[in-house]
């Protein structure tokens, strides 16, 4: 999907070489997207990560370890 949306972004710059505007526009638009992916992404794996980390803690609280027993 990226690589599709990379490729039409190559394109439409070789197709207009000299309108700089325009690419610096194309670019913005191509960071911002990459950026709205990486936003989606954390959304999406937060809770995951979230319920690893508190599986962990809840394991380490309730053994016997040697290490302080609390999660902050």
């Amino acid at each position: 999907m990226i690589e599709q949306l990379i490729a039409q972004f190559q394109a439409r710059l070789a197709a207009r070489r000299e309108e700089r505007g325009a690419s610096a526009v194309e670019y913005g638009l191509l960071i911002a997207g990459i950026a709205a992916l990486i936003v989606v992404a954390v959304f999406a794996l937060g809770p995951i990560i979230r319920e690893a980390f508190e599986d962990t803690c809840d394991e380490i609280t309730s053994g016997t370890s040697t290490i302080s027993n609390t999660c902050s």
